[in-house]
């Protein structure tokens, strides 16, 4: 089963048109949605009239563009935003005084989400996959049982020993608490390594999620293409990601 999410809907109009011309074009199977941006509210509406199926793409690493943002939510808001960006690393790192803003900040986005779109939260990855960081993996904000990206996947030789042994475990932590995909690949790696038809393969046995971001041209046309279409036609798709 090929699980197609196109990434920040809602994030501008642009973004949210490119994901819309994909799906109509049966091209997508779901989107992950950002709140508080400059085309939440638009998005969330297109959504329901096209029967979208759409995640909550958290964000903990970019200011927020939308209007009517609470000022408590601003100023937590930033102080993760300033943690995460610190450096390349400080996603793996716990801290402890920031405990509460990334509860807070999680609570209401999720709170924002099920007022655009009349539902709550079932499924949840992450901007620039802040889903992963320490803070959210070492606590209970996000609740058990929640649909879940996890860790990119790579073949044998692709990532360094210790880059993959830290992933798997990571998987293996999430496991115990939430549903994932057997595997997750990106486009547009896919695209440039011509890895589509190990992708199809593995999807064909394996539920397999395929990150893309249809704003990127080369992703766009890809998957606007007649080769894209014959994979399409070889395989499964899921409506509902992560199921």
């Amino acid at each position: 089963m090929l699980i197609i999410n196109a990434d920040d809907w809602g994030r501008s109009v642009a973004e949210t048109d490119s994901a819309l011309r994909c799906h109509d074009d049966g091209r997508l199977t779901s989107v992950s949605a950002m709140v508080f941006m400059k085309d939440s509210e638009r998005a969330a509406e297109l959504a329901k009239q096209n029967n979208i199926n759409v995640g909550m793409h958290l964000n903990f690493t970019e200011g927020f563009t939308g209007s009517c943002i609470p000022r408590s939510l601003l100023e937590c808001h930033a102080r993760v935003v300033s943690f995460l960006r610190r450096g390349k690393y400080s996603q793996l790192l716990y801290n402890p005084f920031l405990r509460k803003e990334f509860s807070y900040s999680y609570r209401i986005q999720a709170d924002e989400f099920e007022r655009l779109f009349g539902e709550p939260v079932s499924r949840v990855d992450g901007h620039h996959h802040m889903h992963l960081c320490a803070n959210l993996l070492l606590s209970e904000t996000v609740p058990s049982g929640m649909k879940i990206r996890r860790n990119f996947s790579f073949w044998p030789g692709e990532k360094s020993c210790l880059n993959r042994t830290y992933r798997a475990l990571v998987d293996r932590w999430l496991q115990r608490k939430y549903r994932l995909p057997d595997y997750f690949f990106d486009l547009t790696q896919t695209i440039r390594d011509e890895k589509m038809d190990r992708v199809v393969e593995l999807a064909n046995s394996s539920e397999v999620e395929l990150m893309t971001h249809p704003i990127i041209r080369t992703e766009s046309e890809y998957l606007l293409g007649d080769h894209f279409r014959t994979v399409l036609d070889r395989m499964n798709t899921a409506s509902c990601a992560l199921v």
